[in-house]
C-alpha cells in the first residue's frame, strides 16, 4: 500500500527545457514571421519566453526554433536553432530540432502564437507524465461546444524519444498525432475552476491577434 504522506515524483527545477516554436511560414497571416508580430507591444515570441521563464522554476534553458529573422529572435536573449529538416516541415522538425539541441531530460513545446498559455503548464504536464509513466504529455482544453480537444503543440517529451523522432521524420512522416500515437501519452485537461478559456487561442490571422489584444 502507498504511504499517503509520501510526495509524488516530481522533476527537479530546472531539469525541462523550453522550446518556442517560431518556424512556421505564416501563410495564414499573409506569410509574414508571426512570432514577430506585436501583441500588446511586445512580439508574440518574447511572451512566449516569459511565460516560460514563470512555470514555477521549472523550466532552465529556453530555445527558439525559428527559420526566417534569425537575429531579430536572437535579440529575445535566447539560442535560436533552424529546423534540420528542409523545406518548412511543421511543427515536428521544431520537435526534432528541440531534442537535438536538449541538453536535459525533458522537453517543452509552445507555439509563439499562443501568449496567454497557463504558467503552470510545465507543472501539470510533469504531474501527470511521471504519475502515468508517460513519454509524453500533452495538453487538452476545452471547446466553445464541450469537447475536449489536444494542443498537440503543447507538450512534455523526454528527450529519449530524438531516436524515435529521427526515424519518423526521416522515413517522411509529418503528422505529430501519427507520431505520439506510437508512445504513451497522456492527455492533461487545462479546464479546471479558474483556468483561462483564451489560454489555448492561437492567433492564426493578424484580426484573431488584434481581436485577442482587444479582449
Amino acid at each position: 500500500m502507498a504511504d499517503p504522506l509520501q510526495q509524488p515524483p516530481q522533476i527537479p527545477s530546472g531539469d525541462i527545457t523550453g522550446l518556442i516554436l517560431a518556424g512556421g511560414r505564416g501563410s495564414r497571416m499573409g506569410g509574414v514571421d508571426k512570432g514577430l508580430q506585436n501583441f500588446r507591444g511586445a512580439p508574440l515570441a518574447w511572451h512566449a519566453l516569459t511565460r516560460l521563464q514563470q512555470q514555477g522554476g521549472l523550466v532552465g534553458e529556453i530555445l527558439i526554433n525559428a527559420n526566417r529573422n534569425l537575429a531579430a529572435y536572437e535579440s529575445l536573449g535566447a539560442p535560436v536553432w533552424p529546423d534540420s529538416l528542409s523545406d518548412y516541415a511543421g511543427p515536428l522538425a521544431g520537435f526534432l530540432t528541440g531534442l537535438e539541441h536538449c541538453a536535459s531530460p525533458y522537453l517543452l513545446s509552445v507555439p509563439c502564437d499562443t501568449p496567454l498559455f497557463p504558467l503552470d503548464l510545465a507543472e501539470r504536464l510533469a504531474q501527470a507524465l511521471l504519475r502515468e509513466d508517460a513519454e509524453i504529455a500533452m495538453a487538452a482544453a476545452r471547446e466553445a461546444d464541450g469537447r475536449l480537444r489536444s494542443q498537440p503543440v503543447f507538450c512534455l517529451l523526454r528527450r529519449e524519444l530524438l531516436e524515435s523522432l529521427l526515424r519518423f521524420t526521416q522515413a517522411g512522416g509529418r503528422k505529430i498525432d501519427a507520431w505520439t500515437a506510437q508512445h504513451r501519452t497522456v492527455l492533461v485537461p487545462f479546464d479546471r475552476p479558474g483556468d483561462d478559456a483564451r489560454a489555448f487561442f492561437n492567433a492564426n490571422t493578424l484580426a484573431e491577434l488584434h481581436s485577442l489584444e482587444q479582449a
